[in-house]
């Protein structure tokens, strides 16, 4: 099986912005970031099993790449509480720094933790793992792709930062043989 880690492509929002499941727009770029992808991909086979996140920004692309997309709620962003739709530099510092720090195990006010992000796509990853696809695309976002690539790679969860998931990027992983091989990232 082939895996395509696709994140939408750039939103519509100023930098700074708090949006994980807040439902945002696709930047008015969106026709020629959405080409480039499509240029950097092979063509899929008519039976390519699309999934998406149900969020408008994943759902919009995933629907460029077939009339039949299964949304999943398990691929959303961290729910950031509280925090959606505020600016960072909104949020009291110091708290700010609390969570930026320890990421993994401090959730925002009313939020999640990265580590109920990992659990919630990793129940995802186990049942695509037991479908009969050849080729699947999973259109989501960036704290989803580090996830299951943290998952995919046996990462310490606090290391997957360090994984850069550009918008408009794709991220291909096979599964053969009970292994699974990463082919790139980033692309």
């Amino acid at each position: 099986m082939d895996i395509y880690l696709i994140r939408h492509t750039q939103t519509a929002t100023d930098p700074g912005l708090c949006y994980g499941q807040s439902d945002i727009a696709l930047a008015d770029s969106f026709p020629d970031e959405m080409a480039s992808l499509h240029d950097k991909l092979p063509e899929f086979d008519d039976d390519c099993t699309v999934f998406s996140s149900p969020l408008t920004r994943c759902l919009q692309l995933a629907e460029t790449f077939s009339d039949t997309v299964i949304t999943d709620a398990r691929l959303q962003e961290l729910d950031f509480g509280e925090w959606e739709g505020k600016r960072f530099n909104d949020i009291d510092a110091a708290v700010l720094q609390h969570w930026t720090n320890n990421f993994v195990t401090a959730a925002p006010p009313k939020g999640e933790n990265f580590e109920d992000l990992y659990q919630r796509t990793g129940s995802f990853w186990q049942d695509l793992l037991t479908t009969e696809a050849k080729q699947v695309l999973v259109i989501t976002h960036a704290g989803v792709i580090r996830a299951l690539l943290a998952r995919a790679l046996n990462l310490p969860l606090a290391n997957s930062f360090q994984l850069r998931i550009d918008s408009g990027s794709a991220h291909k992983l096979r599964q053969a043989d009970d292994y699974l091989y990463i082919e790139y990232i980033n692309l």
